[in-house]
């Protein structure tokens, strides 16, 4: 049931059953037209997805460029990811991007967005119950003259997650090529799909978690999970990302900046006509990590796998600014 409420901007509340004053009760959707779409449950807000595209200044567009997707607190007042502004603008919550993407004879960077925009043009389907609350963004990565060179379907599904996780928030992204064969290429560091904390993470504090005694995040590729743990305001926040083993293989994992920006790089050559199709998910916990038979756990069941044995877990204190990502060999 949809119900249009007049203001400043068109709200748009979507729930499983039931009238509009029952939308506290498990999940629901509340669109701000033009600018983001909340995921609610129990009438907090647990994730934002900014969607807002304005070119009217240069000011407008550094702020718009780009659609990416706050997680909120517990108490659903603020936001635990970063938005626009400080340090590496470019870096927004649950965000994905390429900085070496090659079409038409051209080099394109969908990091930094230069040239060219990534634009959200409508919203394909918008779902909640009880239990899950979904949405697909239809968006174009655009050249600096309009032409699409990425049409992505964005498959946002945010869930409760078992204790002492919150919540998971799988991500499915759907890259076709349109116009000519793409090539999304580039580096651990400015490429893939990624977390970024709130820019008040306390660098110190940060900690990230690998699945294996000698794991080494500068060569190792193609981990199931990688987590972080990070700090806002004296409050631990955790987070693991899952990735899915239909996703394509030599992913390498940035998992070491202290300002706690990690993910996932996976690259590959999209021809025309085709897609490519990866798939992630973010496990969300208030406070310490939870133990690693929780994560590998949460993993067969994303994966579809059963009864893989729980790995010794290698842990990584930040203190310092990471290190460098050795060069590929030529």
């Amino acid at each position: 049931m949809r119900l249009r409420l007049s203001g400043l901007a068109a709200v748009v509340l979507l729930t499983g059953s039931g009238p509009a004053a029952r939308a506290a009760e498990g999940f629901s959707l509340a669109d701000t037209a033009g600018d983001h779409l909340d995921v609610l449950l129990d009438g907090k807000v647990v994730a934002r997805y900014m969607y807002a595209h304005d070119v009217s200044s240069k000011e407008r567009r550094e702020v718009t460029y780009k659609p990416y997707l706050h997680v909120f607190d517990a108490d659903g007042k603020a936001p635990i990811t970063k938005g626009t502004g400080g340090q590496f603008p470019h870096h927004r919550g649950i965000f994905v991007g390429w900085n070496k993407i090659t079409f038409d004879g051209k080099s394109f960077d969908h990091w930094h967005m230069k040239p060219g925009d990534i634009v959200h043009e409508k919203f394909l389907n918008q779902a909640a119950d009880a239990d899950h609350a979904a949405f697909t963004s239809l968006t174009h990565w655009q050249t600096e003259k309009g032409q699409s060179v990425v049409d992505e379907e964005r498959t946002v599904t945010v869930r409760r997650a078992k204790v002492p996780g919150r919540i998971m928030v799988d991500v499915v992204e759907k890259l076709a090529a349109p116009n000519g064969d793409v090539s999304l290429n580039g580096d651990p560091e400015h490429a893939g799909v990624q977390f970024r904390p709130a820019a008040e993470v306390s660098a110190k504090d940060t900690v990230y978690y690998f699945p294996g005694e000698t794991a080494d995040p500068t060569k190792d590729v193609d981990y199931p999970w990688v987590g972080e743990t990070f700090t806002l305001a004296g409050k631990q926040h955790s987070v693991v990302i899952l990735n899915h083993p239909d996703n394509p293989k030599k992913t390498r994992f940035s998992a070491y900046r202290d300002y706690g920006r990690f993910g996932a790089f996976p690259a590959a050559v999209v021809k025309k006509g085709e897609a490519l199709t990866l798939r992630y998910r973010f496990v969300v916990a208030d406070g310490a990590m939870p133990a690693a038979d929780y994560v590998q756990q949460s993993w067969d069941e994303f994966a579809g796998a059963k009864g893989s044995p729980t790995p010794k877990v290698k842990v990584i204190p930040v203190k310092v600014a990471a290190p460098k990502t050795p060069a590929p060999k030529k």
